[in-house]
């Protein structure tokens, strides 16, 4: 072997020293959970800055023909606390302060560590300590200890995705307030008995600084709160500032700008209180400020004991598949969703080639194929086996399978169930030509449509990945309790009780099975718009079963809420009687004939003339932009309640947010039916399996753009393989014994189950709250909360948002 000295000098001019700006990888290995606090350690590369676990460096180095790295081993000092406590676990100061990482505010654990480093030469894994370096050329010692002490100082890319410390009452002075404009209307506000001036609502009163209208405030996702009144005040004035009238006190009080959009300062605030007639030094709070508001709603999540199984003793679980992982920021979502996933045997064995930009320097390094299996916890290199289970911090994971997304990108709370469909999408758009892990959640749905007038019926097929089951709460087993509790809170009764909905699960699967009624069917039989039912059944049983229990709705008004329900979830589930049986004997199919035009021939199409007043109100509700004009377009102008009926018997499509195209136009914004499409862009679409007119529609819907197509084509690939397919469900091609076209392939066998997981949801909305998951592991139930795993001893069932069955063996 080499003299250690003269191989390093041989590599010298691979070692490079971290620029400001560069991205070092010194938390986490590039390609699985593996960290310097693992046996092991990390080897970091000396040349582009990414961080490797022991089993996957000899890769890298042979893929790279890298030879330096850095191995940085890392010990967990123990904390006097956790000497003192049984648990780990020692009671926290209640916070004060809207505030993480600051006196006062929500503490955040900040582990300390003891670390050793030292230049390892592959492939013999030759050994560099910093004493050894003393007795090297100066010019050997001077490059390598500039770059040891470089990658020790930066900033690794994981502590800069995260937030160590924020503030969240630092408020800023408003532009608007030195030379706020004040109506001398002569109104006078009283200093107590506030109510809004146009619904009479007694709570979250805000008075409008300019000519002191008071108003109520914005309404609450969960409906509580108060009617926008204060809002829609400055969008009609551009009045900028208002007060709320319950914080007032000597000392100051919350200040909102519209314009600013923000809490604000208002360093004039008592001369522009006293110009209504309040005298500042004499009020006294009435009301929660929103500081208070917010940290009660945190401090509520927050809480192991509030989130879940309250009052019970849990017992701390360690070992292979019970590994917690780190929140990075509102990532209980993947936390929750990915526990899950890992219990699945196709997702624990399978490599996953999720193939990304290959660079030395790319934000996320991926320059192998993630390999799925490392990312099970049951490997010993991964595992955390540490007593008070600190749990892994998945940042990488999260980069990678977020890249791109506008919210999965984000620190922002989402949707646990958006987000697995975004994930099986990703699997799905790696796996066209190997082993696909998602093929364990496909199955085939069938719909039945009946004309009700010739009796004619039509059959189609298509790909889904779950069962979203609906909510009748007109089912609820204990309506008389909830109408009398209801009851004593309209007659403002402060100990009426909380009730919840008690709905049989049975009245979910007779709402999801029963036949939906078509009002304006197009009747080929018949030639004319007609009434018509559609049932649907399963065409095939998958291996295992995803259940979403739709919780978040809209009320009356159309504001967002999430129905508190229980519902009596089984163990067991037996779904044979809702498979499908396709064509019966003696019956007719409706006849393939198109519906009439709605566009005359050669004729110009014009852009339509959409009511932009309801375009703008279902835009304020938070619907994307092209759905709202869809809906205006497709219900004709007829008002906002048909526009949002619309909205809501279409939010699953997978063209939701898809642009408007008319009838007769182009496929896409500037693209015709005949306009060439890039042969390169269809030469990547083809070599994942489709077929070329599968790609070319694909490239042409999304105007040549080839992320945006190959999105496209995932979410449409009932649409793609109906191309070939005929009503039957086969193709010319099978019927006549040549290879099938590609597209999905599904599972199919018994249809009875049993429970194995469901994730649950905490908090009035699917963009706030938290996520927890139970699974079932060895006939004991546990729950995963973040980066704490425990034994669980009243796993809530009824409560759960997603629920995970896997097919029992006959």
């Amino acid at each position: 072997m080499a003299d250690v000295g003269e191989v390093l000098m041989s590599v010298l001019s691979t070692i490079r020293v971290p620029k400001p700006g560069d991205r070092v990888h010194k938390d986490e290995c590039a390609l699985s959970f593996s960290s310097p606090d693992n046996e092991g350690g990390l080897y970091v590369c000396m040349n582009s800055f990414l961080g490797f676990g022991s089993q996957y460096v000899d890769r890298h180095h042979a893929r790279t023909g890298q030879r330096a790295y850095l191995h940085i081993t890392r010990t967990r000092k123990t904390k006097e606390e956790d000497i003192n406590t049984g648990s780990g676990h020692p009671p926290k100061k209640k916070p004060t302060r809207l505030a993480i990482g600051i006196e006062g505010g929500f503490d955040v654990e900040q582990e300390q560590y003891e670390e050793d480093i030292k230049v390892v030469i592959l492939p013999d894994r030759q050994e560099v300590t910093s004493e050894d370096l003393t007795t090297m050329p100066d010019v050997v010692k001077e490059r390598v200890s500039l770059s040891m002490a470089g990658i020790m100082a930066a900033d690794s890319v994981s502590h800069t995705l995260q937030v160590q410390q924020w503030d969240g009452e630092v408020r800023q002075e408003s532009r608007h307030a030195a030379d706020l404009k004040q109506l001398d209307n002569g109104v006078k506000i009283p200093p107590s008995g506030w109510r809004c001036d146009v619904c009479d609502l007694q709570e979250n009163i805000w008075m409008n600084l300019t000519d002191g209208k008071v108003l109520c405030g914005r309404r609450y996702f969960d409906g509580t709160g108060g009617n926008n009144h204060a809002l829609l005040h400055f969008q009609q004035t551009g009045y900028p500032l208002a007060v709320k009238l319950g914080t007032i006190t000597p000392g100051g009080a919350d200040v909102y700008s519209y314009d600013e959009d923000d809490m604000v300062l208002d360093s004039k605030l008592p001369e522009h209180l006293a110009h209504f007639g309040i005298n500042m030094m004499t009020m006294e709070k009435t009301e929660r400020t929103m500081t208070e508001l917010e940290i009660a709603v945190n401090q509520r999540v927050g809480e192991w004991e509030v989130i879940q199984e309250s009052g019970t003793t849990l017992r701390p679980l360690f070992g292979p598949g019970l590994t917690g992982m780190k929140n990075l920021g509102n990532s209980c979502y993947l936390n929750s969703v990915m526990q899950v996933l890992f219990t699945v045997p196709d997702f624990q064995s399978k490599s996953v080639p999720f193939f990304f930009l290959i660079a030395p320097h790319a934000p996320v390094p991926s320059i192998f194929a993630v390999d799925l299996q490392t990312l099970t916890f049951n490997s010993e290199n991964v595992l955390c086996l540490i007593l008070n289970q600190i749990g892994i911090a998945p940042q990488m994971f999260k980069a990678l399978v977020g890249r791109g997304h506008p919210e999965f990108s984000t620190n922002r709370q989402q949707d646990a169930q958006e987000f697995l469909l975004h994930f099986i999408n990703m699997v799905e758009r790696n796996c066209r030509s190997g082993a696909n892990p998602s093929e364990a959640f496909r199955f085939l749905v069938e719909e039945r449509i009946v004309c009700q007038e010739s009796q004619k019926a039509k059959y189609t097929q298509r790909v889904d990945y779950m069962v979203q089951l609906p909510v009748p709460m007109d089912q609820a087993t204990n309506t008389d309790y909830l109408l009398e509790a209801e009851r004593r809170r309209e007659e403002g009764d402060s100990a009426a009780p909380t009730v919840r909905a008690q709905i049989p699960f049975t009245a979910c699967m007779a709402a999801l099975s029963e036949p939906e009624i078509l009002t304006d069917f197009w009747s080929s039989a018949v030639q004319a718009k007609t009434t018509a039912t559609k049932t649907t059944r399963f065409a095939s049983f998958p291996d295992h079963l995803v259940i979403q229990i739709k919780k978040f709705t809209f009320g009356l008004d159309w504001v967002p809420k999430k129905l508190d329900v229980s519902i009596d979830v089984p163990d067991t589930l037996d779904l044979s009687g809702l498979r499908a049986t396709g064509q019966q004997p003696g019956e007719e199919l409706l006849p393939e004939v198109a519906p009439p035009s709605l566009v005359t021939p050669d004729v110009e199409v014009k852009a339509p003339v959409l009511d932009d007043s309801t375009v703008s109100q279902l835009c304020e509700m938070g619907f994307p932009l092209e759905a709202c004009k869809k809906a205006v377009y497709y219900t004709g102008n007829t008002g906002i309640d048909a526009a949002m009926n619309w909205i809501m018997g279409h939010m699953d499509d997978p063209d939701f947010s898809a642009p408007l195209v008319l009838p007769g136009c182009s496929s896409g914004p500037g693209t015709t039916p005949t306009e060439s499409v890039s042969e390169e862009h269809l030469a990547t679409i083809v070599s994942m399996g489709f077929s070329r007119d599968q790609a070319t529609k694909a490239l042409r819907a999304t105007s040549n753009v080839l992320d945006r197509a190959v999105d496209w084509i995932f979410s449409h690939l009932d649409d793609l393989e109906s191309m070939d397919v005929s009503e039957g469900g086969r193709s010319a091609a099978e019927s006549e014994g040549r290879d099938p076209p590609p597209g999905p392939r599904v599972r199919d066998g018994p249809g009875k189950y049993e429970l194995f997981a469901f994730v649950s949801h905490m908090g009035t909305s699917t963009m706030c709250g938290h996520y927890v998951c139970h699974i079932k592991k060895d006939q004991q139930w546990v729950i995963f909360n973040d980066q704490k795993v425990c034994a669980s001893e009243k796993p809530p069932k009824d409560l759960g948002y997603l629920y995970f069955y896997r097919r029992v063996a006959e």
